[in-house]
């Protein structure tokens, strides 16, 4: 498992980086924001510890880019006292927290907490293509796309085009399990644990975000419809259903 370790402090991060590569964990260190974005930008961590308080900015910034890998696990790490970066972290999609000064016991046990929830969601990453189909609509996995047909033209109008649309990881993924269940009632909770693990008041807020964010990419190409006191349910779409490819 690659690790990612976000410290400005160097003897804190020496001390971070010798435990967990004696624990058998791949290490990265980075000791600034810049630094982190650009070792994400080589290689997305499996896991991210990660400080608030840095030379050049918010560890809030980098939580919510890695928040777009949900297989990523992400811990806070603050000092004793530091209630609203705790807040403020979790809020940007950290998965859980630990206090500095902490014992290298607690910290293990809650990496492994953390990555007993992402495991699932590492396995489908690695998982062969997956294409998600219904009528009309087909989400590429992979590729991070969702394509459809155009819908039929009306008397005296030609017929619209096919069209694609590019999404994050995170779009696509509860895209995919709304397909794979189109005109069913989806429940949230089924999402939350698909997608973040177990359903949390952090992954809920992240849920309705992303939400949004995939009706905002689809506009009037696709319904999803908001069942209330259940979830969500998308609508298949109407038309000639997209031909199978090999």
């Amino acid at each position: 498992m690659r690790v990612l370790v976000l410290e400005d402090d160097d003897r804190v991060a020496r001390g971070l980086v010798r435990a967990l590569l004696r624990e058998g964990y791949r290490v990265v260190r980075a000791a600034d924001l810049a630094e982190a974005h650009e070792l994400i930008a080589e290689q997305v961590p499996d896991l991210a510890l990660v400080d608030m308080g840095l030379p050049d900015g918010h560890g809030s910034d980098v939580v919510r880019r890695l928040r777009e890998h949900p297989a990523t696990g992400v811990l806070v790490v603050t000092a004793q006292g530091e209630e609203a970066d705790r807040v403020v972290g979790l809020r940007a999609g950290a998965d859980d927290y630990v206090v500095k000064p902490f014992s290298l016991a607690e910290l293990m046990a809650r990496i492994e907490a953390v990555s007993r929830r992402t495991r699932t969601l590492r396995q489908q990453a690695d998982a062969p293509v997956t294409l998600h189909r219904c009528a009309g609509l087909e989400v590429d996995s992979s590729a991070r796309i969702v394509r459809g047909t155009g819908a039929p033209g009306e008397p005296g109008r030609p017929p619209e085009p096919d069209w694609q649309v590019a999404l994050t990881q995170t779009q696509c993924a509860i895209l995919a399990l709304l397909v794979d269940r189109a005109g069913q009632a989806v429940e949230r909770s089924f999402l939350l644990d698909q997608i973040w693990g177990a359903p949390s008041e952090n992954g809920s807020r992240s849920l309705d975000t992303h939400m949004a964010s995939v009706r905002a990419k689809l506009g009037d190409r696709v319904e999803i419809r908001t069942v209330r006191g259940v979830g969500y349910s998308l609508v298949p779409v109407v038309g000639a259903p997209l031909e199978t490819r090999a």
